[in-house]
């Protein structure tokens, strides 16, 4: 088996995050996709950032009806700054079925990786996914850099890059969609529509409880 693990703050969930996600699932023949909504995203502001437990279920509502996505709440349970590396130790010690897990990044993630928590570990423990924007406009995404690679002794193998513990790191143009969790915010401030760069159940849910709007 192999699963997904598609960490963000999810500030607010959008289809630009759900469309990244079912590319890398059907590219890699993921059998799931778990969202892992962050407690406190290390590095990003906390400014503006909605309650974990509202961010939770929009992803909750974004993901419904689709049997391979799933939601994780792992981070927001264990509190505090939420590390991906501590994300993946959980998910390696208590899934049964010990699957192969593949880490959905960007490429600008991929490229702050070294300044992550624990790196080295984390390229150790499992596979990663670069998804790069660019299909809609015909170009062929970006390529993590060089630098990038001798840092965690990446090698290229055919289509795909291997690091010494055997685990890969794959890149996935995936279509480009101009949207963002901070150009939705920006448009709620402003009282102004998010119709169709979200999912209707996200949009109800946030104007529901009134989030984002000021």
């Amino acid at each position: 088996m192999r699963i997904g693990l598609f960490g963000g703050s999810f500030n607010p969930i959008h289809f630009g995050h759900l469309r990244a996600a079912e590319e890398v699932r059907e590219v890699l023949t993921l059998d799931r996709v778990y969202f892992i909504p962050a407690g406190v995203p290390p590095h990003k502001s906390s400014d503006r950032l909605a309650p974990p437990d509202h961010r939770l279920r929009m992803a909750q509502l974004a993901t419904k009806g689709n049997r391979h996505f799933m939601v994780s709440d792992v981070e927001i349970r264990r509190g505090g700054r939420s590390f991906t590396v501590d994300t993946v130790r959980n998910f390696h010690e208590t899934m049964r079925e010990h699957p192969e897990f593949v880490l959905l990044l960007g490429m600008d993630q991929f490229v702050e990786l070294e300044t992550w928590k624990e790196c080295d570990e984390l390229a150790r423990s499992c596979n990663i996914a670069v998804h790069t924007r660019g299909q809609a406009s015909g170009e062929n995404g970006a390529r993590p850099s060089l630098a990038a690679l001798n840092r965690f002794g990446y090698v290229k193998r055919d289509k795909q890059y291997v690091h010494p513990s055997g685990h890969t790191l794959s890149l996935v143009v995936t279509t480009f969609l101009p949207i963002s969790a901070t150009m939705i915010r920006a448009e709620l401030a402003r009282r102004r529509s998010v119709r169709y760069l979200l999912p209707a159940d996200v949009e109800d849910y946030i104007v529901q409880h009134g989030l984002y709007l000021s």
